[in-house]
């Protein structure tokens, strides 16, 4: 079984974005979805997988992913998705011999940007990097799957700190 453990932190501020050692951009759709897991299909530049993840909250989830043909990814997005996809514009950071990912929201999530960490094991240790702010790896308000039902943009204001 294929395991993702992985830290969500909000930022604290702008600073990493001298560090960007590369970006892309994302378009992500989700096509099924329920209690126990989410079905995504996502495309960057001309690289297409489908991912099938389990629902659990916290830091460790079941995850699967196959790479798809970029054709059949792009007609799943346009055709079997409709209002249930995500662009955002993903950010390389290395800090302290980790690789930090740092998604930038657009649409009705702009304004949004989470920092993630994928770790080797749920206790690996990480330097902290001074950008970083409140962890929120455990707010399911924050999961892709759930943006697109509730966007970032329909928060209220005291929320969007």
């Amino acid at each position: 079984m294929a395991i993702e453990i992985e830290r969500k932190f909000l930022l604290g501020d702008d600073s990493w974005r001298g560090a960007v050692a590369r970006s892309e951009v994302m378009r992500q759709g989700y096509l099924a979805g329920s209690e126990h897991c989410s079905i995504r299909v996502r495309v960057t530049g001309d690289q297409a997988h489908l991912n099938i993840k389990s629902a659990t909250l916290g830091i460790t989830r079941s995850e699967f992913e196959y790479q798809v043909p970029l054709a059949d990814a792009e007609l799943m997005l346009n055709t079997l998705c409709g209002a249930r996809c995500l662009d955002k514009t993903r950010h390389y950071v290395r800090h302290a011999g980790h690789e930090w990912e740092i998604d930038e929201f657009h649409g009705a999530n702009a304004g949004l940007v989470v920092a993630e960490l994928e770790l080797s094991t749920v206790d690996e240790s990480f330097v902290t990097p001074a950008w970083l702010g409140k962890e929120v790896s455990d707010d399911p308000r924050y999961y892709n799957s759930r943006l697109v039902e509730a966007p970032y943009s329909d928060w209220p204001s005291a929320e969007n700190s």
